[in-house]
């Protein structure tokens, strides 16, 4: 299934601290997390994270750190922080109510069409 551009793209910062939420990664890996856990419908690009991740640092909700990996290759590895996690609760109420809303919109809409 595809999804319109627009909607992945309001809920961005969710859906990167979501996946920061369950360890810290450096940036391919959260490509390749998303890309693997959507299998495949998700595809972001390394110009479109960057700029998420460094926003994301500048506002205090994540930390960067750089060490090697298990490769021995030197990688810049994201962490969320305390701020991050609370940000990352109020943007699924904020999900979970906008959803509710669109959901009985729809519902309304349905039996409305049906009474006609």
């Amino acid at each position: 299934m595809e999804f319109n551009k627009e909607l992945i793209k309001g809920n961005l910062i969710t859906i990167i601290l979501s996946t920061l939420s369950e360890k810290e990664m450096y940036g391919y890996e959260i490509i390749k997390t998303l890309d693997d856990s959507s299998n495949g419908v998700f595809k972001m690009k390394e110009g479109t994270l960057y700029p998420l991740l460094h926003g994301l640092e500048f506002e205090g909700y994540i930390k960067s750190s750089e060490r090697k990996s298990d490769n021995g290759r030197k990688r810049k590895y994201y962490k969320i922080t305390k701020a991050g996690l609370k940000r990352l609760e109020d943007k699924k109420k904020e999900w979970t109510a906008f959803k509710e809303f669109v959901d009985q919109l729809v519902a309304s809409g349905i039996s409305y069409a049906c009474q006609n």
